[in-house]
C-alpha cells in the first residue's frame, strides 16, 4: 500500500503542467525557444516584460497596422485586404476609439512539439480598456507573434511600442503530440512581420 502510495505522489510530481522560470531560461537559451530574450523583469518606466515566474513578458515591435473604414470597406476574414488599414512605424501607437491594431512581438519564438503556449494580454493595458487577444501559439509553430490590441474606450488610447504588451504561458504536454503546427504546414509558420489574415489554399 505504502508503495502504491509513493507511486502515486511520484506520478503527481512529475504530471506536466504549467513550466516555471528556470525551464524557459533553460529553453530559452539552450534551443532558441525566445529570441531575443530578457533574463528578469524590466519596468524601470515601463511596461514590464522579460521573464516571470511562470510565463515570460513580450514586447510589441515598432510596427502598427492601424484600422480604418475610410474605404467603407468589408471585413472578410476569408478575403482580407490591406485597405483596411493604414501602416506606421512608430514608438507610440495612437489606437482610434473602438478601433484596433494589429502589431507582432519583438521575440521570435519557436515552441517545443510537446508545449503549448497562450498568450494573455497584460492587466497594466486591460486596467486602461486595451484588449490583447487571446490566442495559442501550437506546438511545433514558430515566428513573430501577430498582436491584435483593442481599444474598448470611446478615447485614443496609446500603445507603446518595445514595452510589455503580453504574457506567455507554456502548458508542457505529456508527450508530443503526433502531429505538429510544422507537420501540417500551418498558414503561419514561419511569419515574421505583422500578418494579415488568411485562408489555406
Amino acid at each position: 500500500m505504502q508503495n502504491l502510495k509513493t507511486d502515486v505522489q511520484e506520478a503527481i510530481e512529475h504530471m506536466p503542467g504549467i513550466m516555471p522560470d528556470h525551464w524557459i531560461r533553460e529553453q530559452a537559451l539552450n534551443h532558441g525557444m525566445i529570441d531575443p530574450f530578457v533574463e528578469k523583469q524590466t519596468a524601470e518606466g515601463k511596461i514590464s516584460y522579460g521573464l516571470s515566474s511562470y510565463g515570460y513578458d513580450s514586447r510589441c515591435s515598432n510596427e502598427f497596422k492601424i484600422f480604418t473604414n475610410v474605404d467603407n470597406a468589408i471585413v472578410d476574414p476569408k478575403n482580407f485586404t490591406s485597405d483596411s488599414f493604414v501602416d506606421r512605424k512608430t514608438d507610440v501607437c495612437i489606437i482610434p476609439p473602438n478601433s484596433f491594431v494589429l502589431t507582432r512581438s519583438v521575440e521570435y519564438f519557436r515552441i517545443p512539439k510537446d508545449v503549448l503556449v497562450v498568450c494573455l494580454g497584460k492587466s497594466t493595458y486591460a486596467r486602461c480598456g486595451l484588449i490583447v487577444n487571446v490566442t495559442p501559439l501550437e506546438p511545433g509553430w514558430e515566428g513573430h507573434v501577430t498582436l491584435e490590441i483593442s481599444n474598448s474606450t470611446p478615447l485614443p488610447a496609446k500603445v507603446y511600442a518595445n514595452e510589455g504588451v503580453a504574457q506567455f504561458l507554456f502548458f508542457k504536454g505529456s508527450s508530443g503530440c503526433e502531429v505538429s503546427y510544422a507537420d501540417r504546414a500551418g498558414k503561419y509558420m514561419g511569419q515574421q512581420g505583422v500578418t494579415l489574415p488568411k485562408i489555406k489554399k
